[in-house]
């Protein structure tokens, strides 16, 4: 059945071209929207480059057609902007009318005493979809660039072969992914003998094939891995054949310290790259603090305080490891930068660390991968559990689409750390006080996540 969207501000500003994605469906812009998009189209951040191109959508769609009329769209479905009804049905009380959000409510109660196909509210707004809710609406999340953040990729399998195959694994070191099981380009695999499950061994699929891993306690500029998952990450950060490495994990997991010890080994003691460059998007955890003083290098030292914190770490034996590292980054051999400033470069054999990925939309993401050049690599860490943006949660952060959407190609890597190595405190800190409830499995149906679903498994549940 044919439906009607009206969409919030905020969806437009998540992706510019989410008026495509409507299938034959209608899609109602209020103008209210239309007013919100106009107020932030000068900032320079992603939000205002993407408020500028719906601008310059809109533009295009409206040739020399009133948008006040239904205009098709090129891809099925038609979109028309609601100048009328915005106070023509009676709000709550308790709702202030002249309100961006409140108007797009009444928009929609209006059309849908007006219209004979089903109203939808299409927001990232959860209060606004609670709202919506209680006055009878149908309010839904903007689902087009989302994942199942429960059935993420992650990057690991087990795999339980025959004695003779095991037998012949250890010999040849190689042999052919056993047929009718699920493997995906540079998967990572523990392999069980099924007749003896004591005796196991490290595999990554390459090439349709299993690789055993041969490397024993690998060293990244002095660091060793702690568990399986560490070495399977230190497996693909070190192969120069992966492009793009995905690391996601809890606090505590290594994300970034492995990253780094990476990228160091890679520029410094090999010099397989030119330079080391470090990003985090600039998104705050609480208040912001607003305008700090300085250098652009001053400016950006208290986001990239914990890149500092591990630069220290690894470099721990050196007497004068603080001149040290000034020295590398004066000499821009270790560089870092903020993501305002990465649109328009081209970013040629570097060794390229986005850490706290999570906090990236799915166009920024794009942006950024779209930066690398011939010969650099490209590693991406977050935990989708700990999302600082307002509108983005663990399904539809850029990190998450990205694991989803890269996981069958020859290039990419993706591994999912779950023990926490920090410190015993840490550990305690991200198993125990966790806000998600934590239930049983076989007695509640509610979301768990996999981290969570690990934590049940080795006994930390609450009765």
């Amino acid at each position: 059945m044919k439906k009607t969207f009206v969409l919030d501000t905020n969806v437009l500003l998540h992706n510019p071209i989410s008026v495509y994605a409507f299938e034959e469906n209608d899609v109602i812009l209020p103008l209210a929207v239309l007013e919100e998009i106009d107020h932030q189209k000068r900032r320079q951040d992603e939000i205002g480059r993407n408020a500028r191109e719906v601008a310059r959508i809109l533009d295009e769609l409206r040739g020399d057609q009133s948008l006040a009329s239904f205009v098709n769209l090129p891809y099925g479905g038609r979109l028309r902007i609601e100048l009328n009804h915005w106070n023509s049905h009676e709000l709550p009380a308790a709702l202030d009318g002249t309100r961006y959000d409140n108007r797009i409510l009444a928009v929609c109660l209006a059309l849908e005493q007006e219209m004979s196909s089903p109203i939808v509210l299409v927001t990232k707004d959860i209060n606004l979809r609670i709202k919506a809710n209680v006055l009878g609406l149908k309010a839904e999340d903007y689902y087009n660039d989302k994942v199942d953040f429960c059935q993420l990729y992650t990057g690991t399998g087990e795999l339980h072969l025959e004695p003779g195959d095991m037998e012949r694994i250890f010999r040849e070191t190689i042999m052919p992914f056993p047929d009718g099981k699920i493997g995906y380009p540079n998967q990572l695999f523990v392999l069980k003998n099924s007749m003896n499950p004591s005796q196991s061994a490290l595999a990554r699929l390459i090439n349709k094939q299993l690789n055993l891993i041969t490397s024993g306690d690998l060293q990244v500029f002095g660091l060793k891995n702690r568990n399986k998952e560490q070495k399977f990450a230190m497996e693909l950060l070190m192969d120069d054949r992966i492009s793009v490495v995905t690391l996601v994990g809890r606090a505590g997991t290594g994300k970034t310290l492995l990253a780094v010890a990476a990228g160091l080994e890679k520029t410094l003691e090999q010099q397989q790259y030119s330079r080391l460059l470090i990003t985090r998007p600039t998104v705050p955890m609480g208040d912001d603090l607003g305008y700090l003083p300085g250098s652009k290098e001053e400016k950006l030292r208290p986001w990239m305080q914990p890149i500092y914190d591990n630069l220290e770490f690894l470099f721990h034996s050196c007497p004068d490891k603080h001149d040290l590292i000034t020295d590398y980054i004066a000499s821009d051999i270790i560089q870092m930068e903020a993501l305002t400033y990465i649109r328009g470069r081209s970013i040629p054999r570097q060794f390229i660390i986005c850490d706290e990925a999570q906090n990236l939309s799915p166009q920024m993401i794009k942006t950024l991968i779209t930066r690398v050049g011939e010969g650099s690599k490209i590693v991406f860490t977050g935990d989708p559990e700990q999302i600082d943006h307002p509108y983005l949660d663990a399904s539809s952060n850029g990190l998450s689409y990205l694991i989803e959407a890269l996981k069958t190609e020859e290039v990419t890597g993706h591994i999912t750390l779950v023990k926490g190595e920090r410190s015993k405190v840490a550990e305690l800190g991200s198993r125990l006080l966790t806000s998600r409830p934590r239930f049983r499995p076989e007695t509640s149906g509610q979301y768990r996540s996999p981290s969570v679903q690990h934590r049940e498994a080795e006994g930390y549940f609450m009765a």
